[in-house]
């Protein structure tokens, strides 16, 4: 590094080791948006888009402003949840969010689709710019939580959301079987190195509660989720049971009405992000903390 480096390294001609490429995007400036959480997760089909609405709906709850960014541009399911069937519109600004019936903002690809069932047949760099687009054009106005639905993997649009938003944390949505410890490994690595908290660990289809006996069958095998938490120094873990009338509730867009417990300490923790930010803020030493 030159000893007259400016730290600006777009505009430097320069090679050196220690070059920083900043990849991160501005919101739209209609758009303030406090906190961004990512819901990802290794593999598809546990739950990720289902622990992502329930997020949401538990923080609108909870009276804070709240919006979903769905950036599973080739498998959107956040509108079915909800039950949106409006078309998303955009003007000299900008695009619009969709509320829902409680007032979260929805941005999904299916509300900019024909058919919700025309398929997006995109290369990734053009899956990763919508999502980019979805974040830089869209006018979220005011929202304290965001919630942004990732498709799973470890891809390009994972990549482009952890460079391109700031993200405040993930949650990470598994499933119980053994294959799980090595795929929630590569999100937790991932984001270890997008410098990226881990908020917590959320393991969907963990049992089936029986309504006769109320005894707890493990369908898929004894669940190691505590084990995995352990080995990477997550402390929260959340436990989703195997529901039909969860099932059902998406299926018919209704996901606002229904009630359940099993995510409240991950809203409390996300309550806890909030805190932590107002008080590093209102802080008036001169320790440099701020």
């Amino acid at each position: 590094m030159s000893e007259s480096c400016s730290q600006s390294c777009s505009s430097c001609g320069e090679e050196c080791g220690d070059r920083k490429v900043d990849f991160s995007e501005k919101s739209h400036e209609l758009s303030n948006i406090k906190k961004v959480i990512g819901v990802v997760s290794g593999k598809g089909g546990v739950g990720k888009s289902l622990v992502t609405s329930l997020m949401a709906v538990n923080m609108n709850r909870k009276a804070y402003k709240t919006a979903i960014l769905d950036a599973d541009i080739t498998g959107p399911s956040i509108p079915k949840a909800f039950g949106i069937k409006t078309k998303a519109t955009s003007d000299e600004q900008g695009f619009r969010p969709i509320a829902s019936k409680t007032g979260i903002d929805v941005m999904s690809i299916n509300l900019l689709l024909e058919n919700d069932t025309d398929p997006v047949i995109w290369r990734g760099p053009v899956i990763a710019g919508a999502v980019k687009q979805f974040w830089t054009d869209v006018i979220w106005g005011d929202v304290d939580y965001m919630f942004v639905d990732m498709p799973p993997g470890t891809g390009d649009v994972p990549l482009t959301v952890f460079q391109s938003l700031p993200v405040d944390g993930i949650i990470i949505v598994t499933s119980p079987q053994e294959l799980v410890s090595m795929i929630v490994s590569k999100a937790v690595k991932m984001a270890e190195m997008m410098n990226i908290p881990v908020i917590g660990l959320v393991e969907n289809m963990s049992y089936f509660q029986c309504p006769d006996c109320d005894k707890k069958h493990e369908i898929f095998g004894k669940s190691h989720i505590e084990e995995v938490a352990q080995k990477h120094g997550i402390d929260l873990v959340a436990k989703m049971p195997i529901n039909s009338s969860l099932a059902g509730a998406c299926d018919k867009g209704m996901i606002e009405l229904f009630e359940g417990d099993w995510l409240d300490q991950m809203g409390e923790a996300l309550e806890k992000l909030e805190t932590v930010k107002k008080e590093s803020e209102s802080c008036g030493c001169d320790c440099g903390c701020n």
